[in-house]
């Protein structure tokens, strides 16, 4: 009865002080360890293991992504060249320590999102600060902040993050107030915290974008001072896969296979 009475006030001490692993563990591990030490550390270890994994969950779920990508679903095969030579590069995540930018510009489908997500779900994991917005969402909640005298305050908040990924620069144009809000918010992260930008323009059309060409120069500028450029041209990525699944294939998937063949 003694000994129930004390594994019950373990209990309430593990949920007081939210120690969520030992409170799962500690039976199980006294039956495999009778030693104080290896228990404490067999029960402590879990503990930090289960408390790292909650705050990546954390930081995951605080990037805001609106589904999970990860680099190892790539088909590096078919990734275009640029990317290719430069993801082990970047998976380091050495970019973030320096606060480099990278920008992955590039026709539709070709893999864009799916790499900018899946490289900040390693920061995540890897224990930074990440958001993910497109750039059209970024630039209304600048424009309600700045309508609402909130601007400095929401700055404030986006600056803290270690990663800021600022995905679909091109499908929407803005006006002058927006133009001016984007470029003053992302000048504010330049040299000292990294920005991952995915267009499907590219740097020439961005003039289609700012609708000026003081502030699309600007803008050039600042993003791409010693920023990681990879071109992300080829054919969609999201076309190949609707052939492959109807059983149907690209040419440019028949052409290869006849070149594998060929050499056979």
């Amino acid at each position: 009865m003694a000994q129930e009475k004390k594994k019950q006030e373990i209990r309430e001490f593990c949920k007081q002080l939210k120690l969520k692993a030992v409170l799962e563990d500690f039976e199980s591990a006294a039956d495999e360890e009778t030693q104080p030490i290896p228990y404490l550390h067999k029960l402590l270890e879990a503990e930090v293991h289960s408390t790292q994994q909650r705050a990546v969950q954390r930081r995951i779920r605080g990037a805001h992504f609106p589904y999970p990508k990860y680099l190892d679903d790539l088909e590096v095969d078919c990734l275009p060249e640029p990317l290719k030579k430069r993801l082990p590069e970047i998976r380091s995540l050495e970019f973030i320590d320096k606060g480099q930018n990278i920008i992955l510009t590039g026709n539709p489908g070709t893999g864009k999102t799916h790499t900018a997500i899946g490289i900040g779900m390693e920061a995540c994991e890897a224990g930074y600060r990440v958001l993910y917005t497109t750039v059209p969402y970024l630039v209304t909640e600048l424009k309600e902040s700045n309508d609402n005298q909130k601007l400095r305050r929401y700055e404030r908040q986006f600056e803290r993050y270690d990663l800021v990924i600022a995905d679909e620069l091109g499908y929407i144009s803005f006006d002058r107030e927006g133009a001016d809000l984007l470029f003053s918010n992302l000048s504010l992260r330049a040299m000292t915290k990294s920005t991952i930008v995915t267009s499907n323009l590219t740097f020439d059309r961005w003039d289609e974008i700012f609708g000026d060409a003081a502030i699309t120069s600007a803008m050039v500028d600042r993003l791409t001072y010693k920023a990681i450029l990879i071109d992300m041209e080829g054919e969609s990525y999201r076309f190949r896969e609707t052939l492959r699944e109807s059983g149907a294939e690209s040419s440019n998937l028949k052409k290869y296979k006849e070149a594998v063949n060929g050499d056979q």
